[in-house]
């Protein structure tokens, strides 16, 4: 491939891993948009509307657990292309049937097979990105997926409010099958290439736990990310009770806070990758925004004590403080070596979201004996210490050769 093809092919990568990223978050916030209203529609009312809601939620980040770990092999045994086709494709199938659901049953499913199919996109698209970028230039293809990608909750969260929901689902399954015609003709990764044809062990799961080191190092790069969640999970999630527990007499709008939250998530993710290429350093940045999201989650259960318009702004700058998305994703997948780095970078991520069942179970279970808002002190008092401690334990990677296998 010369030159002017190959530079041609890095921008088509980091435009549909971006573009990936987007129909990901685009339809993991849209079911949290349309859960009451969509529910409402087939028969759901009163206690039920919470526990129906529970369930489809927990079944789409099941299918989310599940796939993150079937996609990363399949990206380290049959190439990083082959999971950003499948992928979409059962996503935008399942999100197409989804508008045609008439039983909690059938939903539940739908909300199970999207799940796994939206599980791969994210750690397809950076691992193929932090691949085909040069070592000094990577951290800016991974920052312009997260940016991108980030703004699929604000349109979620238009396109929620303005259509019916069944609608909003059709949207989903369009912009899969749209991304599906831009990805014919993106070629692999070379360096994946260069070891397909070799006796290697590759998308070995197992490798991350024969190795005390590595599995170690597995752990800590999840922990890094679980306050990005908790902040999603905890406190924009529950934000209307929030609000009223601070006093505040206008409504709280649980979309809002989310849109909000996110369009500071996307600039977060922006600074923090432009952060990491300027500084050299992707753990001290890190290590940076976990102290920043320490003091915005301290002036978000203390300070936010005024009205409608303040509370907004401090969403923005919560979401903000947690946009360090980028740089920790990029920062787990450069972590390992080629046979497990799609496994690794699919996988992290996927186990960060399906971190926040535990930790809205402990916040629950707290908030009978503190409150609402010493409830989630406590609960971010654990996460932000479990994470600083975790990345401080955590090779630098700016810079590194990616190319290497790890050793099974």
């Amino acid at each position: 491939m010369d030159s002017q093809n190959k530079s041609r092919n890095v921008l088509m990568i980091i435009i549909i891993s971006a573009l990936g990223y987007f129909v990901d978050i685009y339809d993991l916030i849209l079911f949290s948009i349309v859960r009451v209203v969509s529910l409402k529609s087939l028969g759901v009312s009163g206690d039920e509307l919470m526990s129906n809601g529970v369930l489809l939620l927990n079944m789409q980040m099941g299918g989310m657990l599940i796939g993150g770990i079937l996609w990363g092999i399949v990206g380290d045994k049959k190439g990083r292309i082959s999971v950003l086709f499948g992928s979409i494709l059962l996503y935008s199938l399942a999100n197409l049937a989804n508008g045609f659901v008439q039983t909690i049953p059938q939903y539940a499913l739908l909300r199970f097979i999207a799940g796994i199919g939206l599980a791969g996109e994210l750690g397809a698209g950076i691992t193929l990105v932090s691949e085909v970028m040069t070592k000094e230039t990577r951290g800016y293809g991974t920052m312009i997926v997260a940016t991108i990608g980030i703004f699929g909750a604000v349109v979620a969260a238009l396109v929620g409010d303005y259509f019916d929901w069944r609608v909003a689902y059709f949207a989903g399954a369009g912009l899969g099958f749209v991304l599906l015609i831009l990805r014919v003709g993106v070629y692999e990764s070379g360096m994946y290439d260069s070891v397909k044809t070799k006796n290697i062990s590759r998308g070995n799961f197992l490798i991350l736990f024969k190795d005390r080191k590595n599995f170690l190092k597995y752990l800590y790069c999840i922990a890094v990310g679980i306050p990005i969640w908790f902040i999603v999970g905890v406190l924009i999630t529950f934000s209307p009770e929030f609000a009223r527990d601070f006093n505040i007499t206008e409504p709280i709008a649980a979309g809002k806070a989310v849109m909000f939250c996110y369009i500071g998530l996307a600039f977060g993710d922006f600074l923090s990758g432009a952060l990491s290429q300027v500084f050299k350093s992707r753990r001290k940045i890190i290590e940076g925004f976990i102290i920043f999201e320490a003091v915005m989650i301290l002036v978000y259960l203390f300070l936010n004590r005024y009205d409608a318009f303040f509370f907004y702004v401090v969403c923005i700058s919560l979401g903000v403080s947690g946009g360090y998305w980028a740089v920790f994703v990029t920062n787990a997948s450069e972590q390992f070596g080629i046979n497990i780095r799609a496994t690794v970078t699919t996988t992290v991520p996927n186990f960060v979201r399906g971190a926040v069942v535990p930790v809205t179970l402990l916040f629950e279970f707290l908030r009978n004996y503190t409150g609402i808002v010493y409830s989630a002190l406590l609960v971010a008092m654990l996460a932000i210490v479990t994470a600083f401690f975790a990345v401080r334990r955590l090779e630098e990677t700016y810079g590194k050769d990616l190319n290497y296998i790890e050793l099974s």
